[in-house]
């Protein structure tokens, strides 16, 4: 009985063939990306704007009274507040902006939390309060700043780890790629406007590593078929190294992808946006290892023959020497 394979080992798809309607409609999305993020920007949570989160559970409740709730807390005169289920559909959770002033008076955030939590109890006796999370101003700044470093230095050392493992070329491409991950991942959020918060960050770093681990298993066996097949032409040894790598890469994220979808429908909404996150950068980043790594080594000027080591004239006559049966030097 032969086992199911989803790639057939003689499995030749000219990906290169497409390169350019691939990179094209690429750059479209990248650049749709960065005009969303400029114009619709992104729906910051708590952890990068400061504010108050409150979580609340009515208890004799099967759905969270959403609206009540909201108009019952816009009427307090501090705004109006983001109400969003937080897990079960009776429970929720409260977000306010910190009144203005409190980096000077800090005792105004829990005189804000004090009285909101008082008048939802009043209006709603089955309200239990599970928690209240404040975070400042200058403490979300500084997180804010942190996650954006912290994504940067991930992509520059990623870069120099695949330089020195390979050559410049190979960096190149694999960062334009993780770019190109990151950026559509980011787009999504803005479009749908989800909270962006610190789990979207930790989604986001662990897209990086993922998304690297592929990559270098596509370069790598464009490595070593650089070193068997030096006479193929650049195109058809790519086509080849990305056809040898297709079943690795598609059953893993295959694999990876069914486990999420089944979180994105059956688990809680409290790691919703983290799972949508993570989902659709793994997508992005299968489609950018099978089609976006290897043209880019092309464009960037790599032929069949780069990395061979040119021999100098001592290397030569040495070699000649060998072969003549000549005493050395």
């Amino acid at each position: 009985m032969k086992l199911l394979k989803l790639i057939p080992d003689n499995t030749n798809i000219h990906f290169l063939k497409w390169q350019w309607p691939f990179f094209i409609s690429n750059i479209v999305l990248m650049v749709a990306s960065v005009v969303l993020l400029f114009t619709h920007g992104l729906n910051l949570g708590v952890d990068f704007v400061g504010g108050q989160m409150i979580r609340v559970t009515f208890e004799r409740s099967a759905v969270a009274p959403v609206d009540a709730l909201t108009k019952t807390v816009d009427k307090l005169g501090y705004g109006e507040p983001v109400v969003q289920n937080f897990g079960k559909p009776n429970e929720v959770s409260l977000r306010m902006r910190l009144p203005e002033g409190t980096e000077a008076h800090p005792q105004l955030a829990d005189a804000m939390a004090q009285k909101i939590t008082t008048t939802v109890k009043q209006a709603f006796p089955d309200a239990r309060i599970d928690g209240v999370d404040s975070v400042s101003g200058k403490v979300s700044g500084e997180l804010l700043k942190t996650g954006v470093l912290a994504l940067s230095l991930a992509m520059l050392c990623i870069s120099i780890y695949i330089w020195v493992r390979f050559e410049w070329q190979f960096a190149a491409g694999a960062l334009f790629a993780l770019i190109q991950d990151i950026l559509l991942t980011v787009g999504m959020f803005s479009l749908t406007q989800m909270e962006f918060d610190l789990n979207i960050v930790a989604a986001l770093l662990t897209l990086l590593g993922y998304s690297l681990n592929d990559k270098i298993v596509v370069y790598d066996r464009i490595r070593e078929n650089l070193k068997k097949h030096r006479r193929m032409p650049m195109a058809e040894l790519l086509d080849l190294s990305v056809n040898e790598t297709l079943s690795r890469t598609v059953v893993t994220s295959l694999s990876i992808l069914i486990m999420l979808v089944a979180l994105l429908l059956l688990g809680p909404d409290v790691i919703f946006g983290f799972t949508a996150a993570i989902t659709l950068g793994i997508f992005i980043g299968t489609y950018s290892s099978i089609f976006m790594s290897a043209p880019i080594l092309i464009w960037l000027g790599v032929k069949s023959d780069s990395f061979v080591q040119t021999e100098s004239a001592i290397d030569r006559q040495e070699r000649l020497a060998r072969e003549r049966g000549q005493p050395q030097p």
